[in-house]
């Protein structure tokens, strides 16, 4: 089958639209799964595994249609890259039927909305070469690029409607997978961590990220998000006011205020408040992000915050709503 918005992504018109939340957490934690390296696209070649898969995101779904919202669905393939999948012993064909199997499941959760006023956008998942937390063996520019060129061109030929960049912690591997993107035709969203400075890792302004990766990509991105990181790191940098600013259009935060450093050494999970959660959603998108349409969660996060953060923010989507 085809993509179906992949010339003109639905959540570009302002409308409202939920994604999932702590993808790996919920796997480990409340589920009970063992993911190596977090790696949940290994699941797929698990007895079992496709239809854990199948039912996390159609919660995510249901979360949608209860709030008149529509979904993003973003494919289990954050560690589904060259690196990560050579040290789970897969070999380059086998990671790439990976990829294709996680955006056909998609599909198939698509194809079950088909028949409802909820528009379904398939997003592949693109993650760090390394480790979200630390801008370690940091590539050029040329070397991002070749580097997630693969797995890009991988979902150009399926039927995900674009690319989603998670986690990015350092510009030039943000502007690499842009030009991939860019390259295969297929709209990106990148969305960068932040420390609880509100800066990137490398000590880099959001602002000067956003801004270096419009410069060097002729702004190609269809839009930026934010991931893995508390709503208190970030707020006090973002300015509501400014261009880059107003290239935000997704968000998904941690619901824990640990650092990474502090997660990193954590044994439990840290689920904080979802109700707060839901709460600082909307005061963001109220008070500093103007064009926030794009809702979910990252670490620590599950269906519960997601539906706090989609019951606090579907007021302010009124207009906008079916």
């Amino acid at each position: 089958m085809s993509s179906l918005y992949r010339n003109a992504l639905p959540q570009l018109n302002g409308g409202f639209f939920v994604t999932d939340g702590g993808i790996e957490t919920t796997l480990i934690f409340h589920q009970g799964l063992e993911l190596p390296d977090f790696a949940a696209f290994d699941l797929l070649k698990r007895p079992g595994g496709e239809s854990a898969l199948r039912e996390y995101f159609r919660a995510y779904a249901r979360i949608a249609a209860r709030h008149n919202a529509d979904v993003v669905l973003e494919s289990a393939t954050w560690r589904a890259s060259a690196d990560w999948g050579a040290r789970l012993g897969y070999s380059e064909a086998e990671l790439g039927q990976a990829n294709r199997r996680a955006i056909e499941l998609l599909e198939r959760i698509r194809d079950e909305l088909s028949e409802t006023r909820t528009m379904a956008v398939i997003s592949g998942c693109v993650g760090p070469r390394g480790d979200g937390y630390q801008p370690a063996n940091m590539m050029t520019i040329d070397q991002a690029l070749s580097y997630h060129r693969v797995q890009v061109d991988t979902f150009a030929d399926t039927a995900a409607d674009m690319v989603g960049a998670i986690t990015m912690n350092y510009v030039e591997e943000a502007i690499g997978i842009a030009l991939a993107a860019r390259d295969a035709e297929m709209p990106v969203a990148i969305s960068f961590t932040v420390e609880t400075d509100g800066r990137l890792a490398t000590g880099q302004t959001l602002a000067d990220a956003i801004g270096q990766v419009d410069a060097a990509s002729g702004s190609y991105p269809a839009y930026y998000m934010l991931n893995c990181a508390h709503p208190q790191h970030f707020d006090s940098v973002l300015e509501p006011d400014a261009s880059w600013t107003g290239r935000i259009r997704g968000l998904r935060a941690n619901a824990s205020r640990k650092s990474h450093a502090e997660l990193n050494e954590s044994s439990e999970l840290d689920i904080g408040d979802p109700a707060e959660l839901g709460t600082q959603y909307a005061w963001l998108k109220q008070h500093r992000l103007p064009r926030l349409n794009v809702l979910g969660g990252c670490c620590g996060t599950d269906q519960r915050h997601v539906e706090s953060i989609a019951a606090a923010c579907a007021p302010l989507f009124r207009h906008a709503l079916r």
